[in-house]
């Protein structure tokens, strides 16, 4: 009985290893998330379970959607406001248009977008 497990016990250690090295690639990265509303200002929030690292001064690309391809509309960093990160790009003008706002990565956290939304 003893030979049967010792190699299912071995395939289970292979296994945990290899998962855990694929998470450690992927899970090296902190968590990011990137809001937006925009009812004249545009403006929207970073969190992050590593707020130092991943959402004080954390640049923030706004979006337009559009048919021929998405056109930046603006950018800013975000600083602290209270307990949050806020970041905004004022009113450029954006009312009745699809926009969305996108954190790209950094060598510690993960990139977001996010959701579109109408502007105004």
């Amino acid at each position: 009985m003893r030979s049967k497990l010792v190699p299912a016990a071995a395939a289970v250690v292979a296994l945990g290893a290899f998962g855990w090295a694929q998470t450690a690639g992927a899970g090296g990265r902190a968590e990011t998330t990137v809001t937006i509303k925009a009812p004249g200002e545009v403006f929207g929030y970073v969190k992050s379970p590593k707020p130092n690292k991943c959402a004080k001064n954390r640049k923030v690309v706004v979006f337009q959607k559009k048919a021929s391809g998405d056109v930046r509309k603006g950018s800013d960093e975000a600083s602290k406001v209270g307990d949050r990160y806020m970041w905004s790009i004022g009113n450029p003008g954006l009312n009745g248009k699809k926009i969305y706002a996108k954190a790209p990565k950094t060598p510690d956290c993960q990139a977001d977008k996010s959701p579109t939304i109408v502007a105004g």
